[in-house]
């Protein structure tokens, strides 16, 4: 029981970044969308539920080290080379949007200077992502908790004290940009972008457990966990849409309001999420391209990390304006893969 709730602790913190912690994502994918993004959330928790397990599952019966030879096993060498080079180009991508992202939060909530949050992360993540696979593991699950006792205190605070009907902040809700414009395939879309984000790790994460009925169930809670955060953030922010819906954190802006204390404590938890999509980001990217624990692998995680700082200045609105929606079509793709993958686990056994 301690492993499977270790490992999906570790997906919650692997998935759950600067954009579904601070309510974001949320707002624009389900909330955005009135009273009908309740059953968007509902679909993207079922979708997380399925997803989490099949990832693990794949890893666990496949002794995965890096998600190279699982997907190019399950896809065959063309379609596997289109997904490596998604996956690759997601690891990365998302990665430099999380470094901007610690510099965000710390520059808004401390007044500190961009390159002090920015450098801050890149150091932590460094130094985390170059201990072994279980490590890193305990270090990502440890802080998930954390995150869902907040998000229980404010979706408590936040339904008590909410001060309007549900007609009356249904089209207050409506007035939101919109990640999609359908609230089906926004669902979808979501929940592929952050399959995306966290295959590569998840199947690592599977690998390093050999009971694959432990690394199933272990992706299967931390899919569904996933899903009753998105639940009640979309309820909590939905609630408070009058008061909180134009701010770039809503989430933050209400722990703020509630004290500037609590509002503190947030935005730590806030950047800790943000550190823990950010380290499994680059162990997966360098475990792709080196063996785990080698010198070769901390190289060529601290050459990976310096460039990565570097491109983070260009702004986190930006990059993820640039990378979130191109990414979420390209993880379509994957998800379907995985999926028909999950229905040949008997083959895959055999072979």
């Amino acid at each position: 029981m301690k492993k499977i709730l270790q490992i999906g602790s570790a997906l919650v913190g692997i998935i759950v970044g600067a954009g579904f912690a601070s309510g974001q994502e949320i707002l624009q994918y389900f909330t955005s969308f009135g009273t009908i993004g309740v059953v968007g959330a509902i679909i993207a928790t079922a979708l997380f539920a399925y997803m989490g397990m099949t990832m693990t599952r794949i890893g666990s019966r496949m002794q995965a080290t890096s998600h190279r030879d699982a997907i190019y096993k399950i896809s065959g060498k063309f379609l596997g080379t289109i997904i490596d080079y998604i996956i690759i180009f997601t690891l990365f991508g998302v990665g430099v949007v999380m470094i901007a992202g610690g510099g965000s939060i710390l520059n808004q909530q401390f007044g500190l200077p961009l390159f002090v949050g920015n450098l801050l992360l890149i150091a932590l993540v460094i130094l985390t992502a170059m201990l072994n696979v279980s490590r890193v593991v305990k270090v990502i699950g440890g802080i998930t908790p954390f995150l869902i006792i907040a998000i229980i205190i404010l979706f408590i605070f936040s339904i008590v004290t909410m001060d309007a009907s549900l007609a009356a902040l249904d089209p207050i809700a409506k007035q939101h940009d919109s990640a999609l414009s359908n609230w089906i395939f926004s669902a979808i879309n979501y929940v592929s972008f952050n399959i995306a984000v966290g295959v590569s790790m998840s199947i690592v994460m599977g690998g390093d457990e050999r009971d694959e009925k432990t690394a199933a169930i272990g992706g299967l809670v931390g899919g569904f966990a996933i899903g009753i955060l998105i639940m009640v953030s979309h309820i909590m922010i939905f609630s408070k849409i009058d008061v909180i819906g134009n701010f770039d954190m809503p989430i933050l802006k209400l722990a703020d309001d509630i004290s500037p204390i609590l509002g503190v404590i947030y935005s730590l938890i806030l950047f800790g999420m943000i550190f823990n999509t950010a380290t499994s980001m680059f162990f997966s990217f360098s475990a792709r391209f080196t063996e785990i624990g080698t010198k070769n692998f901390k190289v060529f995680t601290l050459i990976t990390g310096i460039i990565a700082f570097t491109l983070s200045f260009v702004g986190f609105t930006e990059l993820v304006a640039l990378f979130y929606p191109f990414i979420g079509n390209l993880g379509l793709v994957l998800m379907v893969v995985l999926i028909v993958a999950s229905l040949r686990m008997g083959r895959l056994k055999k072979e």
